[in-house]
Formats: structure tokens, C-alpha cells, sequence
């Protein structure tokens, strides 16, 4: 459960999903006083040509933001929609396309919390009188007594840990969050919402990226690049192998990602793998299962939760993705405080740019970054 809760406004942040709903639904109940805030941060009537593929729909889709509303008026409590799409459309659609251009593989997810979720409702929040927000995210935020810092650590429910999209929270921002589900687990917050009578207790959970709905983010580039009149179609490269042998073309990098082996349009006698891309010549790399392995990664951009900064070697264990059982590792402090090197005790497979690392000690969350591109960090 919750954290003991002053008498201050708590603003939760509502997608019209079953867990920010369950969420608003436990401060509610327990007395606090709640605002519901929604987010509309991209336009579903864009791009018309990407229709969703899942039953799902987006997060912040119309029809969940009447779902978030019919949860708050269900709930008793005030209910509003702030409009983030131009920002949201600055700071995590344009970096994101920028980054597939430039040959890594983005995670918006992790964008939009950082700058839009803690960082721009954090402020909006306060302007409307709310103290704190709360979130549906799997997580628990603590504060150590002996240092004072704010902690991040895995929420009760191993299998929904949402951490890995968390790791750019600041002290601050982690002082004024409240996660109300990292005491829980999914199966249960479906029941509580069954069984306080919200009506999305048994809504689907959102499992694609908001303005990607069809999952497609090539197709997304393509669409979005035709609605602003510019071409990226006229970037063709070569497929080679790690020795420099040409084996077919492409029609654009931003195709295609680290560890992938279907849709490379070349035939061979072995399964072939992109090992790597280079946005300068416009090559794709391909190569065999083993080329995939790294024994080591850096990593930039880096925020440190548990500590100001790392200052000596320290073990922890690393997630490479969000799907990746992390793996123990060593990591380096370097001259430059935001960037660090981990060394795995075992090579990890497909360590692909733009992807985040997150560093654990059981369950708590010590940082995270940003991993850098091949031979050029940044």
C-alpha cells in the first residue's frame, strides 16, 4: 500500500488504463484528496494511414482519455486534460525519428517520462496546488534515513517491473512521486478495480508506443516524413558482412536494429544477424549469432539515484533492455562524470545504441543511461 500521505493535493497522472485508475482509486480511498490529470499528447487522427493492429488502444487515445474521465467521475474526484502535444512532439517524436536516422534504436517511453510525465506535470501540478503526483507505474520510491537521497527499487511484482523506464528521475522529482501499486501485483489491482467497480477493470493493457499504434516504426518515419513534405526514401545503402562483402542494398538505416534477423531482403547459407549500422556510409552490417556478443558497453547521459556519483568501481547488476534479465557486470567511473563503463562478467548479446542501462543491486535501482554509439559514444 501506499506510503502514509499528508493532507496535500495528490495529482495522478490518468491514461484510462486499469493501474492509473486502481491507483487514483487507493488515494481516493484512503482519503486523500485527488485531482485526476490526463495527458493528450499525440493527435490519433494523424497520419490516418497507420491504423492500430492491437485491441488495445494507445495511451492516449480519445477513447482512454473518456475512460479516465468516467473513472474520475466514478471515483468523486475532479478530473482535467492538458494538452502536451506540441512539447511532447519536440522533445520525444523528433528525437526519437532523429535517433533511427542516426542509426540507434530510441526508447520515447523513457523520454517522455523524464520530460514530460515528471518533469512538465510536475510543474503543472504544483501550479494547480497538488503537493505530489502519483503514477500507476510498478515501482517504490523510498528514502534512505542515513543519507537523505530518494530511492528507486523494484515494486513487489517482479514480472511488471517498470523501473527500467524510470531510471532519469530526479531527487526531486522522486521526492514528490508516489507510486501506490509497488506493493501490488497486477492480478490483485484487477481485482480491487472489479471489485471497487471501476469500469476498466478489465480493459486490455496498452502494449504499444502511443504514436506508433500499429507497432511499425518504419512505417510511422515514412508517414510522418510525407505529412512534412520531406523524403527519406532517397537514403539507400549497402547490406555487408563484418568483412566488408556486399550482399545486398537497403532503402533506408533507419529500418533496421541491432539483433534483427528477419526482413533483410539477402539470402546465405547461415542466419544472419545486423551486428551493426553506420548512419555515415549508410551501411548495415550483418554477421553470425556470435557477433552479437559484447563483453562490455558504455554508457552516457548517466542519472544516479542512489549516490551523487560514482566515484570507484562498483558490482551491479545491468539491464541492457527492457526485456533483459540483467547481467552481472563492473561498472567504471571515467573522467567524465556522466559516462561510465560496464564490463560483463559474461558477453551480452545485441548491446544496441540508444537503448537504455540500468544498474541494480538486487532491488534497488543505483542509475541508468543512455548506451552509446559504436566507437563514437555519444
Amino acid at each position: 500500500m501506499p506510503e502514509a500521505l499528508s493532507s496535500g493535493l495528490i495529482a495522478v497522472a490518468m491514461s484510462g488504463g486499469v493501474d492509473s485508475s486502481t491507483a487514483a482509486a487507493l488515494l481516493a480511498r484512503q482519503g486523500a484528496p485527488v485531482l485526476g490529470i490526463t495527458m493528450q499528447l499525440w493527435n490519433q487522427h494523424r497520419l490516418p494511414e497507420l491504423s492500430p493492429a492491437a485491441a488495445a488502444a494507445p495511451c492516449c487515445s480519445h477513447d482512454n482519455i473518456r475512460d479516465a474521465r468516467q473513472v474520475a467521475q466514478c471515483l468523486g474526484i475532479p478530473h482535467c486534460v492538458l494538452n502536451f502535444e506540441e512539447r511532447f512532439e519536440r522533445k520525444v517524436v523528433r528525437p526519437f525519428i532523429d535517433a533511427y536516422l542516426a542509426g540507434r534504436t530510441p526508447i520515447p517511453c523513457i523520454l517522455c517520462n523524464n520530460l514530460i510525465k515528471f518533469g512538465q506535470l510536475l510543474g503543472i501540478a504544483a501550479s494547480l496546488g497538488a503537493e505530489r503526483i502519483a503514477t500507476g507505474h510498478y515501482a517504490r520510491v523510498r528514502q534512505d534515513q542515513a543519507s537523505g537521497r530518494w530511492l528507486l527499487c523494484r515494486p513487489a511484482d517482479e514480472a511488471r517491473d517498470q523501473t527500467y523506464f524510470l531510471w532519469g528521475l530526479t531527487q526531486e522529482q522522486l521526492s514528490r512521486t508516489l507510486f501506490p501499486l509497488g506493493e501490488l501485483r497486477k492480478a490483485d489491482v484487477r481485482r480491487m478495480a472489479g471489485e471497487w467497480g471501476l469500469p476498466v477493470a478489465g480493459k486490455d493493457d496498452s502494449q504499444e508506443i502511443c504514436f506508433v499504434p500499429n507497432g511499425d516504426y518504419a512505417a510511422f518515419m515514412d508517414a510522418y516524413f510525407r505529412e512534412q513534405g520531406v523524403a527519406i526514401e532517397s537514403a539507400p545503402g549497402e547490406i555487408v558482412t563484418t568483412a566488408g562483402r556486399k550482399l545486398g542494398e537497403h532503402v533506408g538505416i533507419h529500418r533496421f536494429t541491432i539483433g534483427q534477423r528477419r526482413g533483410l531482403g539477402v539470402a546465405a547459407g547461415e542466419p544472419l544477424y545486423v551486428v551493426a549500422t553506420d548512419p555515415a556510409t549508410r551501411r548495415v552490417i550483418v554477421g553470425c549469432d556470435e557477433e552479437l556478443l559484447k563483453s562490455k558497453v558504455t554508457v552516457t547521459g548517466v542519472n544516479w539515484i542512489a549516490f551523487e556519483r560514482l566515484k570507484a568501481p562498483v558490482r551491479a547488476e545491468v539491464k541492457i533492455r527492457n526485456k533483459h534479465v540483467a547481467a552481472p557486470a563492473t561498472v567504471y567511473p571515467t573522467s567524465d562524470a556522466a559516462r561510465v563503463e560496464a564490463v560483463f562478467d559474461e558477453p551480452q548479446r545485441a548491446v544496441t545504441p540508444g537503448q537504455a542501462a540500468v544498474f541494480y543491486q538486487g532491488d534497488l535501482v543505483l542509475g541508468g543511461g543512455w548506451i552509446a554509439s559504436r566507437d563514437r559514444g555519444d
